[in-house]
């Protein structure tokens, strides 16, 4: 068992408490990408980061962002780790995080209720029926069932651009990964 020390924690909510670059509204510890802080001595750490898909541009934004932020904390070497494994799943999401989704209008992602194998099926783009089982992407803004894919990719590869039904509003849909 790793035991956290005190400057450790400290560190590690601070390094959390750092803006996504590319969805200001969540900090790293809400995006579930921020996965450890290891103190070496009395002013060196190193951080372990998780992207969110091999290859995300933000990594080094967020990179920089930690250290900047360690190092006005008074620590002298800062750095920061990219960790592959375990890979990052919008399972990570913390519950705020996804609320903070919610109220910015990003539809959340959708939690995976099993564990194991992702089944891959290919369907319709409207998410109105459940026949599949899958819980159905609602609209951030008026909670409608009932919405459509316009885009499967949006302003980011993380997102989808979805349209309700009922409002007739667009928004993006963060996607399960």
């Amino acid at each position: 068992m790793v035991t956290t020390t005190a400057l450790e924690a400290e560190l590690l909510e601070l390094a959390g408490a750092v803006p996504d670059p590319e969805l200001p509204v969540l900090t790293l510890r809400e995006l579930g990408v921020l996965r450890a802080v290891h103190v070496h001595g009395t002013d060196s750490v190193e951080v372990d980061l998780t992207p969110t898909y091999t290859g995300c541009p933000a990594i080094e934004a967020m990179s920089l962002d930690i250290e900047q932020v360690l190092r006005a904390h008074g620590m002298r070497e800062v750095t920061v780790r990219t960790v592959l494994t375990p890979a990052w799943s919008t399972d990570d999401i913390t519950p705020e995080g996804r609320e903070k989704l919610r109220e910015f209008g990003i539809a959340p992602p959708r939690v995976r209720q099993e564990i194991g194998p992702v089944p891959l099926t290919l369907g319709p783009t409207r998410t109105q029926d459940t026949q599949s089982g899958t819980e159905p992407v609602r609209c951030p803004h008026c909670g409608s069932a009932g919405t459509e894919l316009l885009s499967r990719f949006s302003s980011t590869a993380c997102k989808a651009l979805r349209r309700c039904l009922a409002c007739r509003e667009p928004f993006d849909h963060f996607k399960e990964l």
